[in-house]
């Protein structure tokens, strides 16, 4: 009884409609600055998960060149996710105060100019400074973007790696890792979009008389952590086993193409954009059909074929049977993840929707952080064939975090 009385603290009693608009009715319905709008705040994120996924690319490469280990270079991988709240937070509060578009503006300049650096690191010490910084500037970039385009931002994200593949094929080779970084400095064009075509959002002008009476935004997150605890703790715990979920699978697979299959650039090219494609498409799809299967039974279903298929994901050796396992699994993954912009907002608390749903993502990723060091060192501990085992880690971590979810969405109900 105590368990029922719990999980009736965070419930949504939103069931899914009966009828849903198709997707092109819905289109139908965007004006002219939306559009622009979109596509700004989407290649915005499509930049940085770019920027972000050329490190799992070049992971291989960087060790070399600063005679480390794979598991050592992916340090930076960790230190990327555990700065990206504090960005959300500094970028959430400049967002509140002076609006969405200038503070998006300062990021993009920031993670281009740090992409850039990451280019020039004379050693491995100021490539993880670089990173970090990095991540400061991503963790503002979500937030600003989401608050922009809710759930579809999110496909920017599949959109960044699928780039990330096609230029670490087409560069990588000819002229080594720190071009890639310098092309990922190009979005800095960007600015210069936003600065005379996006308007200023409506949604934040509204806001910003209304938050004269209301809450402040470390208000917020005080009230959150007195008034809303057991709601909190189970979105954040929801959050860090997805994050483990998607970092755990995702970091790490092209160096596992590459030092443990040794497949070519090319092969790794095809795989990951076979890959990105089911991703995209999964997203899409399962924030379409969320609206009439319901939230909780959509991330189910879509991950638990995740877990299903991960033996697909790891064990062939054919790289085009590899290709069509990671495309079922991104496509599962990215199905669960369509969802969660939506089911975040819904189970908020009302008066918190604008900090909620992005403090738990955040921090959620905070604590998923090492998801690509463990999956690494443990790999180089499970040696096979001469070669570390990172199929196996990778599969381990990313089936048992699935399974976690499942446990966690059953003590949900009617969402």
């Amino acid at each position: 009884m105590q368990g029922s009385r719990f999980t009736e603290e965070f419930d949504s009693d939103l069931s899914p409609p009966r009828k849903s608009e198709s997707p092109l009715e819905k289109l139908m319905l965007i004006n002219k600055t939306q559009s622009i709008t979109f596509v700004v705040a989407l290649l915005a994120w499509t930049s940085v998960s770019f920027n972000f996924f050329m490190v799992t690319f070049t992971l291989p490469y960087i060790a070399r060149d600063f005679n480390l280990r794979p598991s050592d270079v992916a340090l930076s991988i960790t230190f990327m996710l555990i700065f990206r709240p504090l960005g959300a937070l500094i970028f959430g509060l400049l967002s509140e105060r002076y609006g969405r578009k200038y503070p998006l503006m300062v990021d993009i300049f920031m993670s281009s100019g740090l992409q850039l650096a990451s280019g020039f690191a004379p050693n491995f010490s100021i490539y993880v400074i670089t990173r970090a910084l990095f991540g400061v500037a991503m963790g503002g970039e979500w937030g600003l973007g989401a608050a922009l385009l809710s759930g579809v931002y999110q496909e920017g994200y599949s959109l960044g790696f699928l780039l990330a593949a096609i230029a670490y094929y087409a560069v990588i080779t000819n002229w080594g890792w720190r071009v890639t970084y310098f092309i990922g400095s190009i979005p800095v064009i960007l600015v210069i979009i936003i600065y005379f075509l996006v308007p200023e959002s409506e949604e934040w002008q509204r806001q910003r008389v209304l938050r004269k009476n209301s809450y402040s935004s470390l208000e917020e997150i005080r009230s959150i952590a007195t008034k809303h605890w057991k709601k909190f703790f189970f979105a954040l715990f929801l959050m860090t086993v997805l994050n483990f979920v998607i970092h755990g699978s995702k970091d790490l697979y092209p160096t596992f193409l590459k030092v443990q299959l040794d497949f070519t650039p090319g092969q790794i090219t095809i795989i990951t954009i076979i890959a990105n494609l089911g991703s995209i498409i999964g997203g899409a799809i399962s924030g379409y059909i969320n609206h009439w299967a319901g939230r909780k039974n959509t991330m189910i279903c879509f991950i638990f074929f995740t877990a299903c298929f991960l033996p697909l994901y790891v064990m062939p050796r054919n790289h085009y049977v590899l290709a069509m396992g990671a495309f079922i699994v991104y496509l599962c993954i990215a199905g669960c993840w369509g969802v969660i912009p939506v089911y975040l907002n819904e189970i908020s608390p009302i008066e918190l929707r604008g900090t909620f749903p992005g403090l738990v993502y955040q921090l959620g990723t905070l604590l998923a952080a090492s998801s690509a060091q463990i999956e690494a060192f443990f790999g180089e501990t499970l040696m096979k064939d001469g070669s570390p085992n990172y199929g196996l880690t990778i599969a381990l971590l990313t089936g048992f975090s699935s399974f976690v979810i499942v446990l966690i969405l059953n003590f949900t109900k009617n969402v």
